[in-house]
């Protein structure tokens, strides 16, 4: 595994992310197929063993569950100090105006329930889920600035928001001397490339990593054009994403990952590890072997002609998701 630093930070971070939405109790959340701690315990331990050290999770992620299963995974297979653990506020857990928002009460609020089920004192990265367009920026950056005065989280960062959005509340914090992003958790893919006109500029002016949610696709990069998993029969977020796949990027994939002999898994993340903005893609994985091709796909390097095939295919104009 390679490591780079996160941001303008002295943090260094796994090339690849273990996204956590997917672990968790089954029966709560959006994800019936989330894997219980049992089933996701390989996945831990293949993660410790792949040296993939940021971990990243949600206080949303089947209904809280996701950060209590981090938690004790984090006590089982490794050390507190080798984990960067990642958490998001702002989408709704409960009823009430501490229970959803970048609000102060609503953040300062799910930091300490976050803690408390991660079962730490402090989180590496602390991101709001998304921009909230009822909360003064203000407020919602000198409240961040305030868990991190606290010594709650070591850093913040964002998550799906447009290029302005994300400058003002940066702005906000710059004016009045508060902390400011690290990192943007965005949507980025062979088929989901808008943020290159005005997103990955911004943070590359402003040295912010980039931390790619659904780099597959939700696995549609992963497999021949219209095959079905057990995972993506049962997902219905991942089954929103069907209209946005063009099948020509697909099968670019696919015709590269047949010439090198490889997964298409690894062909469409090398795709995204080489933008220079990206420090680490988030892998939904639901199997072991689905983090030793991300893990591999660090050293696959494309040249001019691959990087030409797999883009040549991709429609302009398609909303990311916010």
């Amino acid at each position: 595994m390679k490591y780079v630093p996160l941001g303008g930070t002295e943090l260094q971070v796994s090339r690849i992310a273990l996204g956590c939405m997917g672990f968790g109790d089954p029966k709560q959340g959006v994800n019936p197929w989330a894997l219980d701690e049992e089933a996701a315990a390989p996945l831990f331990r293949r993660a410790v063993e792949l040296g993939i050290t940021l971990w990243d999770t949600a206080n949303v992620y089947a209904g809280g569950t996701s950060e209590e299963a981090v938690g004790r995974a984090v006590k089982r297979y490794t050390r507190r100090e080798d984990v960067v653990i990642a958490t998001k506020v702002g989408l709704p857990m409960h009823d009430g105006p501490e229970g959803s928002g970048l609000s102060r009460k609503a953040i300062l609020r799910q930091i300490d329930a976050s803690l408390a089920r991660l079962g730490t004192d402090y989180v590496d990265l602390y991101q709001v889920h998304r921009f909230d367009p009822t909360t003064p920026v203000e407020e919602t950056m000198a409240a961040l600035h305030e868990v991190v005065a606290a010594g709650k989280a070591r850093y913040i960062g964002a998550s799906s928001m447009r290029a302005q959005q994300f400058a003002a509340m940066q702005d906000a914090a710059a004016r009045r001397g508060h902390t400011g992003f690290v990192s943007m958790q965005n949507q980025y893919s062979l088929v989901q490339r808008e943020d290159e006109g005005e997103l990955f500029p911004l943070l590359a002016e402003q040295g912010v990593s980039s931390l790619p949610w659904c780099p597959l696709a939700k696995g549609h990069l992963a497999r021949p054009y219209g095959q079905v998993t057990g995972r993506s029969a049962s997902d219905p977020i991942g089954q929103r994403f069907l209209d946005g796949v063009e099948r020509p990027v697909v099968d670019a994939v696919r015709q590269v990952a047949q010439e090198r002999e490889v997964p298409m898994a690894r062909i469409a993340l090398a795709w995204v590890l080489g933008n220079p903005a990206v420090a680490a893609p988030v892998i939904g994985a639901t199997r072991p072997a689905h983090l030793d091709d991300a893990a591999a796909a660090v050293d696959v390097r494309l040249d001019e002609a691959e990087t030409a095939a797999l883009e040549q295919h991709y429609t302009p104009g398609r909303t990311p998701a916010f």
